[in-house]
């Protein structure tokens, strides 16, 4: 199995509202520093350090891309971490860094630049799903009781067993995704994740593996305090390994 992981991280993160490294140029999520590192060279390190994943591909903005080499020059790791242009959308983001992928690659991942947390046992099931049926996710159930409205009325209750709340990695097979992805440029089709562009497919159904809380999407000032903790308690237990 021989995994590519594309990093889309070209977004402006305007929900986090505060201030990053000024050589990263404007205030994006993916920059801010957790434990003296940017949120963005955290995940790239949790890919690096799976067997499975061959290379790296982080799509950023054009005047982030300088920056980001310096960073990745200090670091030693054992697999290519390429760097390419994304675009205005996360969608046209991936499809660039898509474009760059050898004929060879088998599976592709697309991971959100800001959830550090994905624990490798996650990533190896994953994996395993999608090498098997071509697509797969990882989800978690809601815990929460799901309303749908119209407005501010409720028109029914939803069950949650039947609801799952999308996270990533989002892992396809390479001509698959580019297939997807060219279908909904020439439908002028935008969605909100990878799978909701091989959804329309009627080649392969998307299949979903358990993912956990702690696979936190960093969006907003307040999910730094409990990346903070994550982080803490990742690297007790890397100590208490050794």
């Amino acid at each position: 199995m021989k995994v590519s992981v594309i990093l889309p991280a070209a977004g402006l993160g305007t929900r986090m509202g505060r201030a990053v490294p000024e050589k990263a140029g404007t205030s994006r999520k993916q920059f801010m520093l957790l434990d003296g590192s940017p949120i963005l060279l955290h995940t790239i390190r949790k890919f690096a350090s799976s067997t499975a994943v061959t290379e790296i591909v982080v799509a950023l903005r054009a005047e982030d891309i300088d920056w980001v080499r310096e960073l990745l020059r200090a670091e030693k790791f054992g697999k290519p971490v390429r760097l390419v242009e994304g675009g205005d959308s996360r969608q046209e983001s991936v499809e660039h860094a898509l474009a760059t992928l050898g004929a060879g690659t088998e599976l592709v991942a697309v991971h959100d630049a800001v959830r550090p947390f994905i624990e490798h046992s996650v990533l190896e099931k994953v994996f395993a799903e999608a090498e098997q049926t071509g697509a797969a996710i990882v989800g978690i159930v809601p815990v929460d009781t799901v309303k749908q409205v119209h407005r501010n009325k409720i028109r029914q209750t939803i069950p949650r067993e039947r609801l799952i709340l999308a996270q990533t990695p989002q892992v396809f097979r390479f001509d698959l995704l580019k297939t997807a992805f060219s279908r909904a440029r020439e439908d002028g089709f935008a969605g909100t994740d990878e799978s909701s562009l091989v959804e329309r497919m009627d080649e392969v159904e998307v299949s979903v593996v358990p993912g956990s809380d702690r696979n936190l999407k960093i969006t907003k000032p307040s999910d730094m305090d409990l990346a903070r903790l994550f982080l803490a308690e990742e690297m007790t237990a890397r100590v208490g390994s050794e």
